[in-house]
């Protein structure tokens, strides 16, 4: 790699991806930032919170009114095992949304990472309330610091190169916005969020619109604010993109030999490159040294494994 590739820089949303090579007339741009380790939750965290004490609570915490109406009581939250802490906005909104009486005070910041039996926070008011509460708030703690900590890890395999690891749209279904905010604060880069917002061909599209060039085309005419992202699952597909002036190419499934192949390929243009499948822990740093710009990796959000944390009450 060249001193080109040190132009890399990532910005936020509505801004750009700095080309490899400036005179390339091709447009490249990219997501989300990658250099804002804790985002601000998104708009839609209201309507999380509601759908999960809607099915949660339903017409009323029936085993809460064995509590005394106007018991108190104070609490503590007890994270098991090594996490990044993430989900903290969801958790307060919960119990926001249930009674305005409970504080939460939090001895650790969003994005922390913390140690085996770390109290991560305490809260005080209304019983009824807090136990009524206790499971939606730690289901999101959970589930979106199981998803930074993940990705977390996958971040620092890449530690060192100008590499940098995306997420997928391979999210829990209804919980999108949560969990791109949870791979944000364990150190990834978004990528598109949905269907709208950037143009993803893929091996189907490519047949329908008659070959990677026609299809490049026809997207930058119908959509020239959007990014074009075309998946190749060769080198002369490879060839065939970067004439095109597709913005991205997905690699998907090439080996290392073919990988490093693609980087010289792409010198000259402005076309990043993002590697994709079936990428592990173990084999993310090889595929980050051959030189490729982006790291797709769906287990972030796709397989997720849930942040062992446990909530203790003392009732007055």
């Amino acid at each position: 790699s060249g001193p080109a590739r040190g132009l890399r820089v990532y910005q936020t949303r509505r801004q750009t991806l700095a080309p490899r090579i400036l005179r390339s007339r091709c447009s490249n741009r990219f997501g989300s930032a990658m250099n804002n380790p804790v985002p601000a939750p998104p708009a839609s965290l209201p309507d999380d919170v509601q759908r999960a004490l809607d099915e949660d609570v339903g017409s009323g915490d029936v085993t809460a009114s064995l509590i005394p109406a106007g018991a108190t009581a104070r609490g503590r939250v007890i994270v098991r095992e090594p996490a990044v802490v993430c989900g903290v906005p969801w958790f307060d909104a919960v119990f926001a949304s249930l009674d305005g009486g409970i504080a939460v005070g939090w001895a650790i910041a969003a994005g922390d990472s913390v140690a085996a039996d770390t109290i991560v926070c305490e809260l005080a008011g209304p019983a009824r309330a807090m136990l009524t509460g206790e499971r939606a708030a730690l289901n999101f703690l959970q589930t979106l610091s199981g998803t930074a900590t993940t990705t977390r890890a996958y971040a620092a395999a890449v530690a060192g190169t100008a590499c940098r690891v995306l997420d997928t749209r391979k999210t829990v279904p209804g919980l999108r916005d949560a969990q791109k905010y949870a791979t944000s604060v364990g150190g990834a880069v978004n990528h598109r969020h949905g269907l709208w917002d950037a143009i993803l061909i893929k091996e189907n599209h490519l047949m329908a619109a008659g070959g990677i060039a026609p299809a490049v085309a026809a997207a930058r005419r119908l959509h020239p604010d959007l990014r074009i992202e075309v998946e190749v699952e060769n080198l002369a597909e490879t060839q065939a993109a970067l004439e095109a002036c597709a913005d991205i190419l997905l690699l998907d499934n090439f080996t290392i030999e073919e990988l490093r192949e693609a980087v010289r390929l792409a010198e000259p243009s402005a076309s990043v490159l993002e590697a994709s499948g079936d990428i592990t822990l173990e084999t993310l740093p090889a595929v980050a040294a051959t030189g490729v710009d982006f790291v797709s990796i769906g287990a972030l959000t796709k397989h997720v494994r849930a942040i062992d944390y446990s909530m203790r009450f003392d009732i007055n």
